[in-house]
């Protein structure tokens, strides 16, 4: 398979989706329902289930066996009474069926989950990166590539029985991690779905993929919880984050103080031997055109405040969609020298950990 971005693959596929085609490497939550017949990547290929190293053990088993986990589960949802998961804080009560500011209730929505071959290098290996793609999403960009599930509401109900058999397929056709793709608003389903997995054998490292934008009291719910920490950092000024995210002006001094928490709890994020990653904290940062996202001020913040081996990915590959076009400033691709520079500032400033992945 030729390897893609991870926004070349959402595009293709929601694509093919709304076209009404099929999609046999992208598998969808067709309701759930019990008796109803799916497809599944593994019947689709035959080849040998990719290898984790035999002497990991995730976080969260010695939570599942202390009966913690699910405690920890059931904590998250009573907090859905009057939501307070991200840091909008709009107080609904989910659970009576209401919604919140990210058009999410009680009711557990799931777009696809698959094998994903566009993510870091050391997610992916040869088995793919174990994606769940979560409906609805509490920052809601103007720009998001993924727009049509994470703010057109895109998706199935599930259950969180479904939840947890989503993550034991996808690691038994050999994803080398269950990577959850904007799970804020759903981190209780998830957590309750993650000790019911454990109990039928999962135990491959958990990805918590987020915008970043993360309240200190979920994140310290999560510790012990989630093995690899995927947040991305969007913006330096809030400005900025107020004008592109919905009024999330917040959003920088919520990130720093986020960030500062998942790399206590996790550290630094490197490859084990067998090239694949199973701990630590991996930053992505977009780079976007007329300096929108603050790029500088956002390597030089990283630089001064997390080891200069922090994992940072600098990423090239914006492109204008969804309302984009209605901002003079975001409404073009990045240039040549806007993504050099990003990477210039970021080895003047001594980081050693850069995934740079070139002018698109």
């Amino acid at each position: 398979m030729k390897e893609q971005s991870r926004r070349q693959f959402i595009q293709s596929c929601l694509y093919l989706v709304l076209s009404g085609l099929s999609l046999p490497f992208f598998s969808f939550c067709t309701g759930c329902k019990k008796n109803e017949k799916s497809t599944y990547l593994s019947e689709i290929i035959d080849r040998e289930t990719a290898k984790i190293d035999p002497h990991f053990e995730p976080a969260y088993l010695k939570l599942h066996r202390s009966g913690e986990l699910k405690k920890r589960g059931e904590e998250l949802w009573n907090i859905t009474k009057s939501c307070t998961l991200c840091p909008r804080q709009c107080g609904v009560n989910r659970i009576a069926g209401d919604k919140g500011f990210c058009q999410a209730s009680s009711q557990l929505e799931v777009s696809a989950y698959n094998p994903h071959f566009g993510e870091e290098k050391s997610l992916v290996g040869k088995g793919g990166s174990g994606t769940i793609f979560f409906t609805n999403c509490g920052l809601r960009c103007v720009f998001c590539i993924n727009w049509e599930i994470s703010q057109g509401g895109m998706g199935k109900p599930c259950g969180i029985e479904d939840l947890a058999e989503m993550m034991i397929k996808l690691q038994k056709i050999g994803c080398h991690n269950i990577n959850l793709v904007t799970p804020t608003h759903y981190s209780p389903h998830i957590v309750l779905a993650v000790d019911r997995a454990a109990g039928k054998g999962l135990r491959l490292p958990l990805v918590y993929n987020t915008c970043g934008w993360e309240r200190m009291e979920i994140l310290k719910k999560l510790d012990g919880i989630v093995d690899i920490y995927l947040p991305d950092f969007k913006y330096s000024d809030s400005t900025m984050a107020a004008k592109y995210s919905s009024s999330a002006e917040t959003y920088p001094e919520i990130t720093k103080a986020a960030l500062l928490e998942m790399h206590r709890q996790v550290g630094v994020a490197k490859p084990a031997k067998d090239g694949l990653m199973y701990r630590g904290l991996i930053i992505r940062h977009l780079v976007m055109p007329n300096q929108v996202s603050g790029t500088k001020k956002v390597i030089e913040w990283i630089a001064e405040n997390l080891p200069k081996d922090t994992y940072l990915n600098i990423m090239s590959q914006y492109m204008p969609t969804y309302k984009a076009f209605e901002y003079l400033d975001i409404s073009r691709k990045i240039t040549r020298k806007e993504y050099s520079d990003a990477v210039r500032w970021a080895k003047e400033t001594g980081l050693t950990n850069l995934d740079i992945q070139g002018y698109p």
